[in-house]
């Protein structure tokens, strides 16, 4: 098919039609949701945790998370007690918690991939790690950044994501298609800058307004993490901390 670049080992791709070209021709799929799933996952499950993501913000989530004896993040990002999509609330997290993460974006993708092939989560501060696992487990690798939504909808590319996937590809080997290489490109340009980039990309200045700078700067903290999440029996799970 001309869609799913084929043709080439390393692949990237935006959003949900990327995972529907992607997936059934890979053997490895990364999702990158910088701002914040795959930042809070990462933080997470780093500590241990283990993390349901979840579709739907919506009565469905808490009814899910009971059938698992989990924890629930609050609809709301927030920055009182409790857990939420900001991974500042993450950072203390107990190891063993057992949290359901509904997210339209890292939580949609990574549940669309349907077992077609192994998916981790990745973002900047585990992005060598989650490469190198990856280039270990296949040689056909996707990367999907999962860019943001426009108020009707629509798919907004979104830079951190971009640069995410590019930081994640930059640590690979293999062919490279055009826009695998365009990712690396976009990360090559701001990885002097990841933290002024970050902020002032529209993603990151959304948060800033909404007094969420402490997210921003946990999100741009580059290649501090040895942590993957692996998505298995429907969480996600730091491999080290896989029995």
């Amino acid at each position: 098919m001309i869609f799913d670049q084929a043709e080439f080992d390393i692949r990237c791709e935006w959003g949900e039609q990327g995972v529907i070209n992607l997936a059934p021709i890979s053997d490895v799929l990364i999702v990158v949701d910088v701002l914040s799933f795959s930042t809070c996952v990462e933080i997470a499950s780093n500590n241990g945790a283990i993390i349901f993501p979840y579709q739907w913000k919506d009565n469905s989530a808490l009814d899910y998370a009971l059938s698992l004896n989990a924890e629930l993040v609050s609809n709301e990002r927030k920055l009182t007690n409790g857990y939420s999509l900001s991974p500042s609330s993450l950072v203390n997290i107990p190891a063993n918690t057992r949290l359901v993460l509904p997210s339209p974006n890292g939580a949609t993708l990574t549940l669309a991939v349907q077992q077609q092939a192994q998916v981790l989560t990745g973002c900047l501060r585990n992005c060598e790690a989650v490469a190198n696992f990856a280039q270990k487990k296949g040689k056909r690798i996707s990367i999907i950044p999962a860019g943001e939504r426009w108020n009707n909808g629509s798919l907004r590319i979104a830079l951190e994501d971009m640069i995410g996937a590019g930081a994640i590809l930059s640590h690979m080997q293999g062919t490279f298609s055009p826009e695998a290489k365009a990712a690396i490109a976009v990360f090559q340009s701001t990885k002097d800058a990841l933290l002024s980039n970050l902020k002032s990309c529209i993603s990151g200045k959304e948060l800033i307004t909404r007094r969420f700078a402490k997210d921003v700067e946990l999100s741009a903290a580059y290649n501090i993490s040895k942590c993957v999440p692996l998505f298995a029996n429907n969480a996600y799970t730091n491999i080290i901390h896989i029995t």
